[in-house]
């Protein structure tokens, strides 16, 4: 009978620790391996060069270890990268790396399609086929920082989880990918350089305040009307608004992080003074502030990006709340790699 090889990369260290001593091997070279595989990024084990060669054969024999590859990628007029990400079962995701002086992000994705149905989004509308599993937002990170190095000559600055997926729908996944970023026998970055964006689930935000994350929240908003809110992402009816800021209190009492709200002003639905001091109002519960998003078609002719003017009042009724603010432009646009435009057709084979 064929021996069915695990992934690696799905043990633990102490698993691992118990696979050498089962074969008569020092529990250390468990160390070894892991460090390989989460600090350096490794995928073949050959190149574990402090192991010998049977010990490397050993592994070889029992183990795989599952890996994404940069299948395809674009560069944008404003030097924004977009990796299509082939996954080990031909899935794709898609990851951005976006520069900016002395500085670069990682946009990284969490699900293969999205498990929510926000309207405006091109992932909502491919459904969710699968979770990420840890090694493949983790890959995303190792792929990212090595694409900085290469054309940027700077290591990876921030992470940004506001790719394909909802994040919060990820929950075990998304939590451990980030702990091996963050850990010393990992990636080794700072949580607060990492940034989860979520279209805010009311459950799971109080979730992470219990389990003490370091990294930053922010929340896709769009709206402070429910009635609006639910138009534009249905699945809000399920969390209202109420539920929402209670959560994200929760979580600031429990942190002391202030919160991003991300919000798209849209022509004919919430460009309106109405809404505005909604926003505004809500946004005086709880210590935050607010990002003002372009937005980037994805062929609904539903929504249109609002004016310049309909922007300048949202500006200027949240500075006169003193409510810090920035209108954020489009990156990688001409590529569709922009904010809600991740959504390769090839994931819908």
């Amino acid at each position: 009978m064929k021996l069915v090889k695990k992934d690696i990369r799905a043990l633990s260290k102490e698993a691992l620790q118990d696979f050498f001593k089962s074969h008569g091997l020092q529990t250390y070279r468990a160390a070894q391996v892991y460090q390989w595989l989460w600090s350096k990024g490794v995928h073949d084990f050959d190149k574990m060069t402090n192991l010998s060669k049977e010990t490397r054969s050993l592994l070889d024999t029992y183990f795989t270890i599952n890996h994404i590859a940069v299948d395809q990628q674009q560069r944008s007029k404003d030097g924004t990268f977009k990796n299509g990400i082939k996954l080990h079962d031909n899935r794709i995701v898609e990851s951005v790396l976006i520069p900016a002086k002395n500085r670069t992000t990682a946009c990284v994705s969490s699900q293969v399609g999205c498990s929510l149905d926000c309207k405006f989004c091109a992932t909502s509308k491919l459904g969710r086929m699968r979770n990420l599993k840890v090694d493949e937002i983790f890959d995303q990170v190792v792929a990212i920082d090595q694409q900085s190095k290469t054309y940027f000559d700077i290591p990876l600055s921030n992470i940004v989880f506001m790719g394909m997926g909802e994040p919060l729908m990820n929950y075990k996944n998304v939590i451990e990918s980030i702990d091996k970023i963050t850990s010393p026998e990992g990636l080794g970055m700072s949580p607060k350089r990492i940034t989860l964006s979520t279209s805010g689930i009311p459950k799971l935000i109080r979730k992470m305040a219990d389990d003490k994350v370091k990294f930053n929240l922010a929340v896709s908003l769009h709206s402070a009307i429910q009635e609006t809110r639910e138009k534009i992402m249905p699945f809000s009816k399920n969390f209202p608004l109420s539920e929402l800021l209670s959560s994200l209190q929760y979580w600031f009492d429990a942190t002391q992080k202030m919160i991003t709200f991300e919000y798209i002003v849209w022509k004919g639905v919430n460009d309106n003074p109405e809404e505005a001091r909604a926003l505004v109002n809500f946004c005086r519960k709880v210590p935050s502030k607010v990002n003002l998003i372009e937005y980037n078609p994805i062929g609904d002719e539903d929504f249109e990006q609002a004016s310049n003017e309909a922007m300048e009042m949202y500006q200027k009724k949240l500075s006169a709340a003193r409510i810090t603010n920035t209108i954020r432009r489009s990156r990688g646009k001409d590529i569709d790699a922009a904010c809600g435009q991740l959504a390769n057709k090839e994931s819908k084979n």
